[in-house]
């Protein structure tokens, strides 16, 4: 299938490894020019580089998302090196405590920080660049959520907040730009073999003495700890192949969606 994104200004955040990376990937693959976004200036340039050697036409940008000062730089550093963008995927985001707090240990400050990070950095990036969207009568927004938005969870009650607010106000912003062309959508990842899966698997082996086996200790998270019905880890290029479909010209028809990419472990409508 022929996705069409010749021609197509796309940016990426959080694009320097992991899920990100095969978003920027896989779009540039299929003929966008992708903005690689990220925090690490070494890792985001090495992520750039070898998307131009595959033959993809992409650009590093710099910074976090933290506060509207460095949200607008980013914003600034695409439209310096591409323009105008058609393609927004807003995948930046991820936890600010790691040490699985209870709810009486998380304060304000903590869900502050998360929500401004993983929401709140989406809601400035998509004020920016809509309004051209909606201009050209053409645009794509890819919120990326979280399992963890609708799963019953005890340790990521802040994360969990944070990507509920990301789809709730994906699914009201699609009424308001659909009709003007420009589509709203999120996905919802499962469990993902990222860097960070990498450890939380090594870590479950040295806790429960698993075999040091890659597909086995899949198999036992995915069963024994986080049940699932498919049996391993989702890969990021899967959840790059959901990301291509819907900035592309076939997708035009789903807005308002939210799509589950979690092997089965959110089990219901």
């Amino acid at each position: 299938m022929d996705l069409n994104l010749q021609g197509k200004r796309a940016l990426v955040t959080g694009a320097s490894s992991g899920i990100g990376e095969a978003i920027a990937t896989m779009l540039a693959k299929e003929g966008a020019t992708v903005v690689v976004h990220g925090r690490d200036e070494a890792r985001t340039r090495a992520t750039t580089e070898r998307i131009i050697a595959a033959g993809g036409q992409a650009h590093a940008v710099f910074g976090g998302l933290d506060d509207d000062a460095s949200r607008s730089s980013v914003a600034r550093q695409t439209e310096e090196e591409i323009g105008s963008i058609d393609i927004l995927v807003n995948n930046a985001g991820g936890m600010t405590r790691f040490d699985s707090p209870s709810w009486d240990q998380l304060h304000s400050s903590d869900f502050i920080a998360t929500m401004n990070q993983n929401f709140v950095s989406a809601t400035y990036l998509t004020h920016h660049f809509a309004g051209a969207m909606i201009e050209r009568g053409w645009g794509r927004i890819i919120n990326m959520s979280s399992a963890g938005a609708r799963k019953l969870t005890s340790n990521i009650y802040d994360y969990a907040a944070s990507k509920a607010a990301m789809e709730s106000w994906s699914f009201n912003l699609s009424a308001e730009l659909s009709p003007h062309g420009v589509t709203v959508n999120c996905i919802e990842p499962g469990l993902i073999l990222t860097s960070g899966a990498h450890i939380y698997l090594r870590t479950l082996r040295d806790e429960f003495g698993w075999p040091d086996d890659q597909a086995e200790m899949e198999r036992l998270a995915t069963t024994d700890i986080n049940p699932q019905t498919i049996p391993r880890l989702g890969r990021p290029e899967e959840i790059a192949a959901a990301v291509a479909f819907l900035a592309s010209d076939w997708s035009a028809f789903t807005t308002g969606a939210c799509w589950r990419i979690d092997g089965g472990v959110s089990r219901g409508v």
